[in-house]
């Protein structure tokens, strides 16, 4: 009896195996690729799948989202023969899982070389300066050559990136010296630029406070010309005035000749007697005849009227 129990036992045991064994979840984005006595079957998609025990096999578990290999470090050689180091990280996604799984053995080691291979490749048709300034150049060689790779392996490379990238010690302090001396010639072409751009500025002030003052000077010798230009005029306007004046006057009073040479005699000795200097001809018969010509255009305006 005990020998039967443990039979049955034994047999629902063997049956709860059987049905755990022939159910398979697949999560969402992934593909379970099932062979049937050897031989592919189906791909099992995303939920509750049911499989034959024994006959049917779960041979790989294919991932559908994109996934990261991050390559490590390779020794490469540049065009100008400069040894550096540099790594990348691979995006690839699986777009067909039946060439994933009976295609290629391990995709993941598969792009590991191939990302490698492909380095040594597009860094060896540069030199370290376009190595060091083509980032992105790189980038996309590395993804182009990539795809075209893989895919016959049903994997799609979407993205590369380089990673780092390190020269020689040498070589890292030849160049960190370039750059201090690139950054002290910017520093010295800056302030070459600003001093003479104050210079041209300080120029330009100085001249247009030269241009001023000039311009204030000949306005100011304008002015004052003006100035004397008036004075003058109104001197010689009230000479004339007074010329006229005393002519009148003496046309008036009818003076004759000997009164104009008494009137004269007196004149200069108001002269003599003050401090201008005059230096006039005195002979007698010279003032006598200057005032003979005075009492004739004396007598001559009498005559007209």
């Amino acid at each position: 009896m005990i020998a039967l129990y443990v039979v049955l036992a034994i047999i629902v045991i063997f049956v709860v195996v059987l049905v755990v064994s022939s159910i398979k979840i697949v999560n969402q984005n992934e593909v379970y690729m099932i062979e049937r006595l050897g031989k592919f079957y189906r791909k099992a998609q995303s939920g509750l799948n049911l499989i034959v025990p024994f006959i049917d096999k779960v041979v790989n578990r294919v991932d559908l989202r994109t996934q990261v290999i991050d390559s490590p470090p390779q020794s490469v050689i540049t065009r100008d023969n400069v040894s550096i180091s540099i790594d990348a990280i691979v995006y690839f996604r699986v777009t067909d899982p039946y060439n994933a799984t009976y295609q290629i053995d391990d995709v993941f080691r598969a792009l590991e070389y191939l990302t490698a291979t492909n380095l040594r490749d597009v860094i060896g048709s540069l030199d370290l300066d376009g190595t060091l300034s083509s980032r992105e150049q790189i980038n996309t060689r590395l993804r182009i050559s990539l795809d075209e790779a893989t895919d016959p392996w049903g994997v799609k490379v979407e993205r590369v990136e380089v990673k780092n990238i390190n020269p020689p010690s040498d070589i890292r302090e030849a160049m960190e010296k370039q750059m201090r001396a690139e950054r002290e010639k910017r520093a010295a072409i800056l302030t070459a630029e600003g001093e003479k751009q104050a210079a041209i500025t300080q120029a330009e002030g100085r001249k247009q406070a030269v241009i001023l003052e000039a311009e204030a000077v000949k306005e100011s010798n304008i002015r004052r010309a003006e100035g004397e230009a008036a004075a003058i005029r109104q001197i010689a306007e009230a000479e004339a005035s007074k010329i006229q004046m005393i002519y009148g006057a003496l046309r008036a009073a009818n003076v004759d000749e000997r009164m104009l040479a008494v009137k004269g005699i007196e004149a200069f000795e108001h002269l003599a007697d003050s401090d201008n200097k005059v230096f006039v001809p005195y002979e007698a018969s010279a003032v006598m005849g200057a005032f003979g010509a005075v009492q004739s255009l004396l007598g001559t305006d009498k005559s007209t009227k």
